[in-house]
């Protein structure tokens, strides 16, 4: 767990300047970003393969890729969210 918080604050010093306000709400959330290193590792494998948030990130950087670079934070906070709706209706 300290080795993947170790990663996810790398990511946030990365990233913090083009996407403030993404990484603002990750850092609100990152308690529930790593609970699931509170598994064993047994049960992790099972866990990552089978959660709807992999499928969904899955359906995201598929639709994502043809885009390359979205112009601001907001463009991408619409299209994430466009696709999260849509990803609810299917």
């Amino acid at each position: 767990k300290k080795e993947a918080a170790a990663v996810l604050h790398k990511f946030y010093a990365k990233w913090n300047k083009a996407y403030s306000h993404v990484i603002k709400g990750l850092k609100e959330i990152e308690p529930d970003l790593l609970v699931f290193y509170n598994y064993p590792k047994q049960i992790r494998a099972s866990i990552y393969s089978t959660n709807m948030i992999e499928s969904f990130n899955n359906v995201i950087k598929r639709k994502a890729k043809p885009k390359a670079e979205f112009p601001t934070e907001q463009s991408l906070d619409a299209f994430i969210g466009i696709q999260a709706m849509s990803y609810n209706d299917g």
